[in-house]
């Protein structure tokens, strides 16, 4: 087949694929351009209707109530009020996620957190994934240092037999960052569960991207980051997850006034409040956090199941036309081909990757780049299209030759 032929004959397919999108008409509450913008996995395309919210919070909320609105303009109550949004993105019901700080805080939580909640005696020892992002294992290992336990990093794969009665915390990552694989949460959570371990996950690369199941899969804890699929903006807050069953054993490592039962009584003993409230530090970043709010808004009516049927759709199409556009050879996907085994990423190794993804950027795809050797592209279903994804794959196609 020319080359010429199979760009038509992806060209028609990617046009009909568009016409039967049920997402399609969700583009149009972003801030787009004709750049084809596939890295979503590392910060999400705005929201249109964010700028209009965070002038109205910075010149009347701030600029006119200004002290008034923490409890007028429902700023005390945003931390829960947000972490209710975000519940049925992961699968959770409501009360169960409080939304605030950093993942990596929120990582030095869970873990510690989860140590001291470990059930029996002698439980020593932190397994965390091997592949896991760095900060994850640097946090794990200063938890280690500060509970007295040992790490163990193993490959999600190794994590049941790895398991035993000194298995105090394992700390997983739902989607490996660099090559999309996505992780057996559901069987990983059970074997975790039947080992008196207590389980923490990293949803940074799956919330906002497929269904997590935090509820029906019995997870203990969770974190994950607002930025990427769910859109919320540079440095946008983290939340953490508390599965309800043990939120009156959650003991934080980092106790703060805002987290005290009664915050505003300045006491100089420490008890904490009851639920979700536990995952509070200090003062919440309040404009960050109301942008976010009202970046959630786009999730409204749509259904995760639909957002993880198009991401496969996109993915596999893309993973098509790269095969029928790249030079024999030049690239390798590292990206499962298996459905349950993929995120809602796509990751190319190729030896000059950096120049690849420079060149690729300079013709309006924008992806990135992880050392050495790894292309990532990031699909978002709520404003990526298929026809951009055949645009993608072609020019990769002209860059590799």
């Amino acid at each position: 087949m020319s080359e010429s032929v199979a760009q038509a004959e992806k060209a028609v397919k990617a046009e009909k694929l568009d016409a039967g999108d049920e997402l399609a008409g969700v583009r149009g509450e972003f801030v787009l351009d004709d750049v084809v913008y596939l890295d979503g996995n590392s910060l999400g395309a705005l929201p249109a209707g964010v700028p209009g919210r965070v002038e109205d919070v910075v010149r009347r909320q701030w600029g006119e109530l200004r002290i008034r609105s923490w409890d007028e303009s429902g700023w005390w109550t945003a931390p829960e009020r947000i972490g209710d949004r975000i519940a049925p993105l992961v699968g959770a019901a409501a009360g169960q996620i409080v939304v605030g700080d950093s993942t990596s805080v929120n990582v030095f939580k869970a873990v510690v957190a989860a140590v001291r909640m470990a059930d029996g005696a002698g439980r020593d020892e932190i397994v965390v994934d091997a592949t896991t992002f760095p900060t994850d294992g640097y946090i794990a290992e200063s938890a280690a240092r500060m509970t007295g336990c040992t790490v163990r990093p193993v490959t999600p794969a190794q994590v049941p037999a790895a398991l035993g009665d000194r298995t105090a915390a394992v700390l997983l990552n739902h989607v490996d960052y660099r090559t999309g694989r996505l992780h057996d949460l559901p069987a990983l959570t059970a074997a975790v569960r039947a080992a008196g371990a207590v389980s923490v996950w990293d949803l940074c690369h799956s919330a906002g991207a497929l269904p997590v199941g935090l509820d029906e899969h019995g997870v203990d804890l969770a974190v994950g980051c607002t930025y990427k699929y769910l859109n919320g903006g540079p440095g946008s807050p983290a939340y953490l997850y508390v599965r309800a069953g043990l939120q009156d054993r959650f003991d934080s490592p980092l106790p703060g006034w805002n987290s005290h039962v009664e915050p505003f009584g300045m006491r100089g003993d420490y008890t904490p409040a009851e639920g979700a409230l536990r995952g509070r530090v200090g003062t919440p970043d309040i404009l960050s956090m109301l942008a976010l709010e009202a970046a959630l808004e786009v999730w409204d009516g749509v259904p995760i199941e639909a957002v993880r049927a198009k991401s496969l759709a996109l993915t596999d199409f893309f993973l098509e036309c790269v095969a029928a556009y790249a030079p024999g050879g030049r690239v390798e996907s590292l990206t499962p081909v298996a459905h349950a085994e993929r995120g809602s990423q796509v990751a190319l190794r190729c030896s000059d990757a950096g120049d690849v993804m420079n060149r690729l950027i300079e013709r309006g795809v924008v992806g990135d780049f992880r050392h050495p050797d790894v292309l990532r592209f990031g699909f978002t279903p709520l404003y990526v299209g298929f026809a951009d994804v055949e645009r993608a794959a072609r020019v990769l196609g002209e860059v590799l030759g």
